[in-house]
C-alpha cells in the first residue's frame, strides 16, 4: 500500500523559505504571486493491506517524527 505525506506548516507560522522563493519569483518577472507557502512530500509505502491500520500507523508515524506538530499539519492520502 502506498500512502503520501503532506506536512505544512500552521497559518500564523513564519516560512522563511517560502517568502524567499516569494522574492525570486518577483524577481524572475512572475509578476501576481500574493503569497508562497513551502513544505515537504513524504511518499511512504507499506505491507500493510487494512487500510485503516496503515492509516493509523501512518498518523503514528507523523505525531512522533515527520511533522512537528507544534508548528506543522500533515494531510494522509492513501494512493
Amino acid at each position: 500500500m502506498k500512502a503520501r505525506i503532506t506536512v505544512t506548516l500552521k497559518n500564523g507560522v513564519l516560512d522563511p523559505q517560502g517568502k524567499a522563493i516569494e522574492g525570486a519569483l518577483g524577481s524572475l518577472g512572475f509578476d501576481g504571486v500574493d503569497s508562497v507557502r513551502q513544505g515537504k512530500v513524504i511518499d511512504i509505502e507499506l505491507s500493510d493491506s487494512d487500510k485503516a491500520a496503515a492509516e493509523a500507523k501512518l498518523a503514528d508515524m507523523c505525531e512522533k517524527l515527520l511533522a512537528n506538530t507544534v508548528i506543522e499539519n500533515y494531510h494522509i492520502d492513501i494512493l
